[in-house]
């Protein structure tokens, strides 16, 4: 890219059905940037390497995936970010010197229908090789593809001057900033389409100057760099489908499985942000799946005593336990057990780590 790339058993596929009764058909192909034509080797191939998705300027948006060395997950040039939804996903400047810009683009399964209201998804995460972190992600909807060749913003009146019709600009706007380098940030909107929206192009349509950004370090290499995953365009007017049990896909029973957007803040038992599809999607597991049981596995940190980490995982079992219970599955099927910080999974020297030690697990089981 230019700035010289700014060196210097079944597991679960339910994350591609979502909540099988909560949500409508992802008109999205290949959300998640799971198919590949190539297992990437260099930075900027986006457009070469992934399948449905295209680069619509100059701009040289980076695809990783745990099949590369060079351009794997969860390390990367940029910095460390677990792939939460597979093993790939795409990572693209919002902010950089000059105007520099990066975008994706994609085109939906189906015309969006006018009138009708739809729910606009996907999760980011600022690299750790970031100077910045900024406070809105644009969409566009256009019933053309977008092609533009430059590699600065793409502006508004860029977007007058191509045929076909144009929808507003769309801007996913956070209270703060998304400062998040551990953790994948899921922004949603909701959206009433006109008719004519064929392709989606994601990125940040304004210039530096417009640019709500806060500096989160300094000259490293004086942008903002977001890993970017599972994108989600659903109509939410469309009628639930009922699908049998025999459509759903299963967990592996009898195996450990770890909650991958189920995380703690340091000392507590809350469970971090609001972003918990997973369990909305084990939630649907197990009403559909009325003899499956669940253990639940609280885990802390190794900050503090012993004693304290072991109530402080037991806290966090439970709170997951009570998720399950208001949500109407009963208590006799769900079981818990906090482990202290005595089974951590990552090191305890980084606060990234221990983020991800502070973490809770499931066992599922059919009855003895």
């Amino acid at each position: 890219m230019h700035l010289t790339r700014l060196h210097s058993g079944f597991l679960f596929l339910l994350a591609f059905c979502a909540p099988y009764f909560l949500i409508g058909q992802n008109l999205v192909l290949n959300p998640s940037f799971e198919s590949y034509a190539n297992c990437p080797v260099t930075l900027g191939n986006l457009e070469k390497d992934v399948i449905d998705w295209n680069m619509p300027t100059k701009g040289s948006t980076d695809y990783f995936n745990g099949c590369s060395v060079a351009m794997g997950t969860p390390e990367n040039f940029n910095g460390k970010q677990p792939s939460d939804f597979g093993t790939g996903y795409v990572g693209l400047y919002m902010y950089a010197p000059n105007d520099y810009r990066e975008y994706i683009q994609a085109k939906l399964r189906s015309t969006l229908v006018k009138g009708e209201q739809y729910s606009i998804s996907f999760y980011v995460s600022l690299a750790e090789r970031s100077d910045f972190a900024v406070k809105e992600f644009g969409i566009r909807f256009t019933e053309l593809p977008v092609a533009v060749e430059t590699s600065k913003v793409l502006s508004g009146f860029q977007f007058s001057k191509l045929k076909g019709d144009k929808s507003a600009a769309l801007e996913i706007s956070y209270s703060n900033y998304y400062s998040d380098e551990i953790k994948w940030v899921k922004l949603t909107i909701t959206y009433e389409a006109n008719g004519t929206e064929n392709y989606m192009t994601i990125g940040n349509f304004k210039n530096n100057k417009r640019t709500q950004k806060y500096q989160t370090k300094r000259e490293i290499t004086k942008g903002s760099y977001y890993y970017l995953d599972m994108v989600s365009v659903s109509n939410v007017n469309s009628k639930p489908k009922n699908i049998g049990i025999a459509q759903v896909k299963e967990f592996t029973l009898d195996s450990v499985h770890v909650f991958k957007d189920v995380y703690f803040d340091f000392n507590k038992a809350n469970i971090r942000g609001d972003h918990q599809q997973e369990m909305e999607r084990l939630l649907s597991y197990l009403t559909l799946n009325t003899t499956i049981l669940i253990k639940i596995l609280g885990h802390a940190d190794n900050k503090g005593s012993n004693s304290f980490n072991q109530k402080l995982s037991v806290k966090r079992a439970e709170a997951i336990v009570a998720y399950f219970v208001k949500n109407g599955i009963e208590k006799s099927r769900i079981s818990s057990a906090g482990y202290g910080s005595s089974k951590p999974i990552a090191t305890n020297n980084t606060e990234a780590g221990r983020f991800l030690n502070r973490r809770v697990e499931f066992l599922l089981s059919k009855p003895n």
